[in-house]
C-alpha cells in the first residue's frame, strides 16, 4: 500500500519561511518523479514545481520562480519544499504526489498524470 504523508505546515508572517517533507512508503520512491501542487478552496489544485526522480532536474510555476526550492533525499523517500519570501497568496494546502516517470516531462502540471498522493498539509501566511 502506497503512502505519501506531508508535514511541515503551519502559520508563518509574509516575509517568511516554512519547509514542508513528504514522506513516502510502499513505492520504490526513486524510480518516480515527484511534484508539490497547492489548492485554495473553490479552484483548482495547482502545481508548484517537479522534480525528477534522482533530483538533478527540477521545475518551476511561475508564481514560486525563485522563491520555493524542490529536493529529496531517496536514501530517506523524502521530498522536500523549502519555501521563502512567503507572500499571503502562498496561502493554501499543499500536498505531493507521485508519477511513475523518471523526469517531469512538459505536461508536469497534468494532475491525472500522477500516480500517488499525499492527504496534504496546510500553509497559511499572514500581511
Amino acid at each position: 500500500q502506497v503512502q505519501m504523508v506531508e508535514s511541515g505546515g503551519g502559520e508563518v508572517q509574509a516575509g517568511g519561511s516554512l519547509r514542508l517533507s513528504c514522506t513516502a512508503s510502499g513505492l520504490t520512491f526513486s524510480s518516480y518523479a515527484v511534484g508539490w501542487f497547492r489548492q485554495i478552496p473553490g479552484k483548482e489544485r495547482e502545481g508548484v514545481g517537479c522534480i525528477s526522480h534522482g533530483g538533478a532536474t527540477t521545475v518551476y510555476a511561475d508564481p514560486v520562480k525563485g522563491r520555493f526550492t524542490i529536493s529529496r533525499d531517496n536514501a530517506k523517500s523524502t521530498l522536500y519544499l523549502q519555501m521563502n519570501s512567503l507572500k499571503p497568496e502562498d496561502t493554501a494546502m499543499y500536498f505531493c504526489a507521485a508519477r511513475q516517470t523518471f523526469y517531469c516531462p512538459d505536461s508536469w502540471q497534468d494532475r491525472g498524470r500522477y500516480n500517488f498522493w499525499g492527504q496534504g498539509t496546510q500553509v497559511a501566511v499572514s500581511s
